[in-house]
């Protein structure tokens, strides 16, 4: 049988950069705090951006974690690793099995 499912659309506001450091890569890793409404209710919500300099590639998650001492640990993690902009997805779902 079929049902209607309801998809919540989260979507950040109010985004604005917390922390942001340039890499000797030619990478900026920012860290970034926006709201989120969930059950009618503002949340703050910390998110992870990565921009090269060199090819102007730009990867972002608005959302990564409600807690600003994972999203720092994570950024830390980025530029100590060197990561690139395409590989923001990958290392964040490591990060995430591991913290979890």
């Amino acid at each position: 049988m079929f049902g209607i499912m309801r998809k919540i659309n989260r979507e950040v506001r109010d985004r604005t950069v917390y922390m942001e450091i340039f890499g000797d890569n030619r990478v900026a890793y920012r860290v970034l705090t926006g709201k989120i409404s969930q059950f009618g209710c503002d949340v703050s919500t910390y998110g992870i951006e990565a921009e090269d300099y060199s090819s102007g590639e730009i990867e972002s998650i608005p959302d990564f974690s409600r807690n600003i001492e994972d999203a720092v640990d994570f950024a830390e993690m980025l530029i100590s690793s060197r990561v690139s902009p395409k590989q923001l997805y990958n290392k964040a779902l490591s990060y995430l099995c591991v913290s979890i």
